[in-house]
């Protein structure tokens, strides 16, 4: 069951706002897990996927089934904006079947791990990954290929070929999907197609942020006018705590 209440979400926020994104996302997770104990151990084990389509879900719980999601097209710039249903998101994305996949092609024979929350974390703090995308796709390569073997012969992560990193990233995706929620989308002025990324833990934790703010001025407008605590104030359902906001506005 996912933390709703008023109090914990902005404990939620306050906790997130001096970290980066992958603080954050760890937050959101935890929010979205709180049956964990707050392990970050455990959620940090998990596949990237079980971490979004549990992001999802806690989307859904705290903000409804609809996502606005704004995106500029690739070819002409035009600022694109349309509905997603996150409770959909939440309910197709599932966990991968195998946590150990592998690659044989060409005479190549990898096994690697599907990427975890850690693995995930590390190889986007490597120093590589700051360079380039190739950087960070040999610092996840690194983490998670148990072995690699062509034509007999074993090579280190280190050696392998560019075309053969990339058929592993495709493999890992293939495995875990939910992983990489990437969005197509056809532009109405233009008609050209552009691929974009979902990041559900910068969406969420956006939309977190705008809602703690507005939280917090409630409660300093109640607070002044009717001298409640915070911890009163936030006891109140948001039905009955913007009637004595109107109540406030009114006087």
């Amino acid at each position: 069951m996912t933390v709703t209440q008023a109090d914990d979400l902005l404990a939620t926020w306050e906790a997130g706002i001096g970290r980066d994104g992958h603080g954050r996302a760890l937050l959101l997770h935890r929010a979205a897990r709180p049956e964990l104990g707050g392990d970050s151990e455990a959620l940090l084990s998990l596949p990237v996927g079980a971490r979004e389509a549990d992001l999802f879900a806690l989307r859904r719980a705290l903000f409804g089934e609809r996502m606005q999601v704004r995106v500029d097209c690739s070819a002409c710039g035009a600022d694109m904006e349309f509905d997603l249903d996150a409770g959909e998101f939440a309910r197709s994305l599932r966990p991968p079947d195998e946590r150990v996949a592998h690659l044989d092609e060409d005479g190549w024979d990898v096994a690697f791990r599907v990427p975890t929350v850690a693995d995930l974390t590390s190889a986007a703090r490597h120093p590589d990954a700051a360079l380039s995308a190739d950087g960070a796709r040999r610092a996840l390569l690194a983490r998670c290929v148990v072995s690699a073997v062509h034509d007999g012969d074993t090579v280190s992560v280190e050696a392998l070929p560019v075309s053969v990193q990339r058929k592993i990233a495709e493999a890992a995706e293939a495995v875990d999907p939910a992983a990489d929620v990437t969005l197509n989308i056809n532009c109405p002025e233009c008609s050209a197609a552009t691929r974009a990324e979902l990041d559900i833990a910068s969406y969420l934790w956006t939309e977190l942020d705008a809602w703690a703010r507005d939280v917090l001025l409630d409660v300093h407008l109640l607070a002044t006018a009717y001298g409640w605590s915070e911890p009163e104030i936030l006891a109140l359902s948001p039905m009955r705590r913007r009637y004595y906001l109107e109540l406030c506005a009114d006087a």
